[in-house]
């Protein structure tokens, strides 16, 4: 017998293929946007059958207000580059104009504003907190991401770079003891950690590379509807701030602060 879960993953992939294959599944009242395909929750985790993260629940009150529905389809990063390039797609999140992909320059692209801010930076055992950046030889970070913060020291040999597949190996490698630390996502990294209590606990270190960076929606030929969705977020922020709580979400500089007095 087939499980209800493994016919629903069969459908939705079926369902993604035709889209592309289609290469033009955008309604006038459908919307489809492109999400990066692997778990980020609190923040995002459009694989998911139920809910979906903040920047889910955000479109979703967004929706709404509008005479569009919208569509979710998750897929590698680069791939949402060439989808939006080819018009598979009218948006994909999150981006930033900061960010380099070698397919779509950024100069074609127009982005709200932020949706949300994430904390990326150093995650370690709280015990190692203050050691220092020299003690740090191990790093893991998830493909797909660049160690901008760590290139130099990479490149001198100090800090070996470890390629893992997503947030949990790293967790595993630290806990393991075969990575010193991890460049990892604040907020992804506790949600983990609170779903596997056997990994223990771990915190970011303030005084170690970070860095605030804002998640945005992006597309090529709709700027009138993202011009709305500015609009929307101008106009809600009260709403906003509640979904944040809700998905317990903070400010860049709010967890630096706490982490700063709690440690140093």
């Amino acid at each position: 017998m087939y499980s209800f879960k493994g016919i629903a993953f069969v459908i939705s992939r079926l369902a993604l293929l035709f889209f592309l294959i289609a290469g033009n599944y955008s309604r006038a009242d459908t919307i489809v946007i492109g999400t990066q395909n692997f778990h980020y929750y609190p923040h995002y985790d459009f694989t998911s059958e139920d809910d979906k993260g903040l920047a889910w629940a955000i479109f979703e009150a967004f929706k709404a207000t509008t005479k569009h529905e919208f569509v979710y389809i998750s897929m590698p990063v680069l791939r949402l580059q060439k989808e939006l390039a080819k018009g598979s797609v009218d948006f994909i999140y999150p981006d930033n104009p900061k960010w380099y992909n070698p397919i779509m320059s950024n100069t074609f692209k127009t982005f709200s504003q932020p949706v949300t801010r994430a904390l990326g930076g150093t995650i370690l055992r709280p015990d190692k907190v203050g050691a220092g950046i020299a003690e740090i030889r191990r790093l893991a970070m998830p493909l797909g991401f660049t160690p901008v913060n760590w290139q130099e020291r990479v490149d001198k040999q100090l800090t070996h770079l470890i390629r893992v597949n997503d947030t949990l190996n790293a967790l595993e490698l630290i806990a393991k003891n075969k990575a010193d630390a991890a460049n990892l996502e604040y907020h992804v990294t506790q949600h983990i950690a609170s779903q596997q209590p056997s990994l223990g606990k771990f915190t970011l270190d303030p005084e170690l590379p970070h860095d605030g960076v804002a998640f945005m929606l992006a597309t090529v030929s709709h700027t009138e509807l993202l011009d709305e969705f500015n609009a929307f977020l101008a106009s809600h922020q009260a709403l906003i701030e509640q979904l944040h709580k809700q998905y317990r979400i903070k400010s860049p500089e709010t967890i630096l602060k706490n982490l700063s007095d709690q440690y140093y």
